[in-house]
Parts: structure tokens; C-alpha cells; sequence
């Protein structure tokens, strides 16, 4: 089982993410977007397994401080171009389980996605 868990370090989600695998012995890599960068192709890989409204986070501070004019009219085309630019406005954790993408943190969908392999 190949285990990859996708966002910012700092951020408390990703945190409790992090702590969940680690205290259940589940050996992952960590990819922390914001130090090491972001690669396109993930974006347009998670985005087609869950969809970009669920990726993209408008809750976040980062979408909170964009211009009125980047949050009217959202569809796919500027939700990607968006998230591209700011990377911290993508959910997270993404916790991708050998190829299954899973977009946020709920100990019960990490047990199931971590235990069926």
C-alpha cells in the first residue's frame, strides 16, 4: 500500500491527519505543497476523482482574501486556474491511498481507505 498525504504542514487538520496514520503504524510520505511546490498533474488527478467543488476550499483565508471579482462566476476552468495560483486554497488534507483519493479528515474514511489494502 503506497500512502501519500497531501498539504501544509501548519495547518491543524493535516496535523490530526498526520497523528491518526502515524498513531496507527501506517506508513505514509508527507508532501507539504507550500515548501516543496505543487505539480499540476495531481491537481487535475484529484480534481477528477472528487470533483474541483470539493477541492477547492471557500471557507479557507486565502479564497476569503481574493478579489470579489476571482470568486464571481466560478466554474472548473478558473476553480483550477485559482487553485493552481494559490495552492492553500485546495482542502486538506488530500490523502491519496494507491491512487484513491480521499479529500479532508474523518478518522472513520482513513480507517476504511487505509484498512482495505
Amino acid at each position: 500500500m503506497t500512502v501519500t498525504i497531501y498539504g501544509i504542514k501548519n495547518c491543524d487538520t493535516v496535523k490530526k491527519a498526520r497523528t491518526w496514520l502515524e498513531g496507527r503504524g501506517v506508513e505514509h510520505r508527507f508532501v507539504d505543497y507550500r515548501a516543496e511546490g505543487f505539480e499540476p498533474k495531481n491537481l487535475a488527478r484529484w480534481k477528477s476523482a472528487v470533483g474541483w467543488e470539493k477541492l477547492l476550499n471557500k471557507a479557507s483565508t486565502t479564497f476569503k482574501e481574493l478579489p470579489d471579482a476571482d470568486k464571481q462566476g466560478l466554474d472548473e476552468k478558473k476553480a483550477v486556474a485559482l487553485m493552481q495560483a494559490h495552492p492553500t486554497l485546495i482542502k486538506r488534507p488530500v490523502l491519496d491511498v494507491d491512487g484513491n483519493i480521499t479529500v479532508g479528515f474523518k478518522p472513520d474514511i482513513y480507517e476504511q481507505a487505509t484498512s482495505d489494502r
